[in-house]
């Protein structure tokens, strides 16, 4: 059985920086510089341009890590594309995608599977667990999978939106996993999910239970209340389970192989709330120098945050071949999960 391995990494973000001064001059969210970092650590993000959807930026940041693979689209075998932010109700954005990869076009069109992931801020290690299985069962050597986001478009830019919409922002991440007889790669991955909380950090935004799913008036037009169009979180609470449960699942993946916080050369964990991060990596004791962060610059990315971190850490040089990782995420659902990976 072969081992499954990430043979390439890629990242987009738009060029656009938004500042939290912008958010508050510009788009007039109540908030300020020092509320935001004090809070989260984010000092930044980026915004795409209207006309740009999800899978714009994850086409670019697909070509990055087919290139640094070494390989052309056709030689994929699936497409996995985890996102919360599709470019449309439906289709899934994973069909966008491998169109805009060109697999589609000339007398050598190739169909590969497209599945999309909706698992939120744990998508991509959803993700992850799916194209290593794929790979490691012989299914396919090749499987592009790509976190990506738009949230700029679904964010409550006012007065009463400050507490979500200065965590967002937009960008692309994307890995090929591979096959390899080489004694490296993904070893195992650690998935979890509570439906009890499924209504605590959400974006209700239609229900389908009602009919129709979106009130409308009597010209047919949809009526949506801001309660149903914008997402809600429940902080505190979001805050403790995300602790309770990244350092569970850590702990549980460190258990099951073996190891121990010295065995790990690096750790990715999900980019939601610097605050979060540090305060776990303080609680089990992880040393500053093995845990890298990009929120303060880029935001929250939801399902984009850890393949961003893979293709920065691996370009800067922090990320190099022989080292030992592990990946943590929680978010909507609630989900949460954790992998490691001997790259």
């Amino acid at each position: 059985m072969p081992n499954a391995y990430i043979s390439g990494t890629g990242m987009f973000v738009p060029p656009r920086v938004v500042t939290n001064e912008q958010l508050s001059t510009e788009f007039g969210v109540e908030t300020t510089h020092e509320w935001i970092v004090q809070r989260t650590g984010i000092e930044a993000r980026r915004f795409a341009e209207v006309g740009v959807g999800t899978s714009d930026l994850a086409a670019e940041a697909s070509r990055m890590a087919l290139e640094a693979a070494g390989l052309a689209a056709r030689e994929l075998d699936m497409i996995v594309f985890a996102t919360l932010s599709s470019d449309h109700c439906f289709p899934g954005s994973g069909v966008y995608l491998q169109q805009k990869l060109g697999l589609c076009d000339g007398p050598d069109a190739k169909f590969v599977p497209a599945l999309d992931v909706r698992n939120q801020c744990s998508g991509f290690l959803y993700g992850l667990a799916t194209a290593s299985s794929m790979v490691k069962s012989g299914a396919c050597r090749h499987v592009l999978l790509v976190g990506a986001e738009k949230h700029s478009a679904a964010l409550d830019l006012s007065k009463r939106g400050r507490t979500v919409s200065s965590l967002f922002g937009d960008g692309a991440g994307a890995v090929v996993v591979s096959a390899t007889e080489e004694d490296r790669g993904v070893r195992g991955w650690w998935l979890g999910a509570d439906g009890r909380y499924a209504d605590v950090l959400s974006q209700p935004l239609w229900d389908i239970r009602q009919r129709p799913f979106i009130p409308t008036d009597e010209h047919g037009v949809g009526q949506v209340a801001p309660e149903m169009l914008w997402a809600k979180m429940e902080g505190k609470l979001v805050f403790r389970h995300a602790v309770e449960r990244m350092v569970g699942v850590l702990m549980t993946a460190f258990t099951e192989q073996g190891l121990t916080l010295a065995d790990v050369d690096l750790f990715l964990f999900h980019q939601a709330n610097l605050r979060i991060n540090q305060y776990i990596a303080e609680q089990i004791g992880i040393p500053s120098d093995k845990l890298v962060s990009n929120i303060q610059k880029y935001g929250n990315t939801t399902a984009a945050t850890i393949p961003l971190l893979m293709a920065e850490a691996e370009r800067s040089g922090k990320l190099r071949r022989g080292m030992k990782v592990a990946c943590v995420a929680f978010g909507s659902g609630f989900t949460w999960g954790s992998a490691i990976i001997d790259w």
